[in-house]
């Protein structure tokens, strides 16, 4: 199955993708308020709720409040090599937050204060049951499917230090989605992920040479703290990043950015002119009388 989250005027809701129309999941808000439910799958394939063609949705991010976002960095052979590392041992950990993530087909706003904006094309792996201290050879049972992001990165932030939040966290700048596809009809290590920039191919990568799997880093996370139906993971990126080319490339305003995988579907995203600051309210002035 495939299955989302859409805006629905001043809502969301859960819902299924059949081909070219989205069917609501009635009385769940997101798709993790569906995962939540331990027969999420069997709820999910007996909606019958209102339609909406695919063209015309609003998709709003996959989970809208995750509980946790866990992100690995250096997680292909090409990136680490592209990079100038070596290959590490153990995976490269870092979190988002909540108001980090955006929908796969909002617009990101340019940030003015870091000319350096780049592109990460990954695989999402989305927690299914809560996990914790979870064999690798049964990790797989506790992923509920797969998704695609963009963790868009303000590099020169990123690199001020040699740890990389600030550079990962700024608000409404990692698209998530379009939908989830489930474990049972997603193989990541047949599918291919594609990042655009303006139509021009910048990252075309086997997911099978992810250094650590999916199954892994679902081991790896769950030995350090409990995942929860719901929470995300971020796989890391391949090669072909902008900052990494001779000469470095970044977008700009005006740019739109697409990532594509295999048998998930793509996020599209302009980037746009940063919004101008809100002027402070004006301070109330009480008078005694």
């Amino acid at each position: 199955m495939k299955l989302a989250t859409l805006r629905t005027g001043t809502t969301t809701t859960a819902a299924r993708l059949d081909g070219e129309v989205y069917t609501e999941i009635t009385g769940y808000p997101d798709l993790g308020a569906l995962l939540r439910q331990e027969d999420w799958r069997a709820i999910a394939a007996d909606a019958s709720g209102p339609t909406h063609p695919a063209a015309d949705a609003e998709l709003e991010r996959i989970v809208i409040d995750p509980g946790k976002i866990l992100c690995v960095g250096l997680n292909y052979k090409s990136h680490i090599q592209e990079m100038g590392r070596d290959l590490p041992s153990y995976p490269t950990i870092f979190a988002k937050f909540t108001e980090t993530l955006t929908g796969p087909n909002d617009p990101i706003e340019a940030v003015a204060e870091d000319p350096q904006l780049d592109w990460e094309g990954e695989l999402v792996v989305v927690v299914g049951k809560r996990a914790h201290k979870v064999d690798e050879a049964e990790a797989g049972q506790y992923i509920a499917g797969y998704a695609a992001a963009n963790d868009i990165s303000m590099r020169e932030w990123q690199f001020r230090t040699k740890e990389w939040l600030q550079g990962k966290i700024w608000a409404a700048s990692t698209p998530v989605g379009p939908v989830m596809v489930t474990a049972d009809e997603f193989a990541p290590e047949e599918a291919t992920l594609h990042t655009r920039v303006n139509g021009r191919t910048m990252q075309e990568h086997s997911i099978g040479d992810l250094l650590f799997t999916p199954e892994h880093l679902v081991a790896y996370c769950s030995t350090m703290l409990p995942l929860n139906p719901g929470d995300i993971i971020l796989t890391g990126t391949p090669g072909g990043v902008g900052r990494a080319r001779d000469p470095q490339v970044f977008l700009r305003s005006g740019d739109v950015v697409e990532v594509e995988i295999d048998g998930i579907g793509t996020l599209s995203n302009h980037i746009v002119e940063p919004a101008e600051p809100s002027a402070p309210a004006p301070v109330q002035q009480h008078v005694r009388g």
